[in-house]
């Protein structure tokens, strides 16, 4: 986790919406609270105050920072890559090996009945399957059989998450999880 700044720092917007990414990360979106953080920070409420009109407005921020960082991560180098089943084949390697993405993503999961947390998880799913069933018809299927495969796709993430970080089920060896990460691209990924 990251120190107390100096109190002489002036901390940004950005720093106290970092802040909250990484409690969320830690300890979910209900701990992500103004005393706590300013104290983790080394500065008062007033500073908090100075960026921010409530603690809803700061856990929009960070999940606006987390949203926009989100984005650029797993779609924006992606899109370098011409063939569209080894632009899939690199998400899904990307996505498997993104660990403090999944535990964010898993505690917003928690939070969805949150009036904050809601818009911004239909925006970040509604985005990763329009862009799962584009890159399916990409690679050769139709309309429908790739909205399928991209539900099925998302699913599947969304599931491992679950049986991994809520459920606690054993974590799976290092090889263990390649030749899982291997068979759902094998299993979902048209062939050429």
């Amino acid at each position: 986790m990251s120190q107390a700044a100096p109190r002489s720092q002036r901390l940004s917007a950005d720093d106290w919406a970092q802040a909250a990414l990484e409690q969320i990360a830690t300890q979910g979106v209900a701990a992500v609270a103004v005393e706590p953080l300013a104290r983790r920070l080394g500065v008062t409420k007033g500073s908090f105050y100075w960026h921010f009109p409530s603690r809803d407005a700061l856990l929009q921020a960070a999940l606006e920072r987390w949203e926009a960082a989100e984005q650029e991560l797993v779609f924006g180098a992606l899109e370098q890559v011409p063939d569209p089943r080894e632009r899939l084949r690199a998400l899904f390697r990307l996505v498997a090996h993104e660990a403090r993405s999944h535990i964010i993503y898993s505690e917003l999961l928690k939070a969805l009945d949150h009036p904050v947390v809601s818009p911004v998880m239909e925006r970040v799913s509604q985005r990763r399957l329009d862009y799962l069933a584009a890159s399916f018809r990409q690679a050769g299927l139709g309309r429908t059989d790739a909205q399928h495969r991209a539900r099925l796709a998302y699913a599947a993430y969304v599931g491992f998450l679950q049986l991994s970080l809520q459920l606690h089920q054993p974590r799976l060896h290092h090889d263990e999880f390649e030749a899982y990460v291997e068979h759902v691209m094998d299993t979902l990924i048209p062939p050429s």
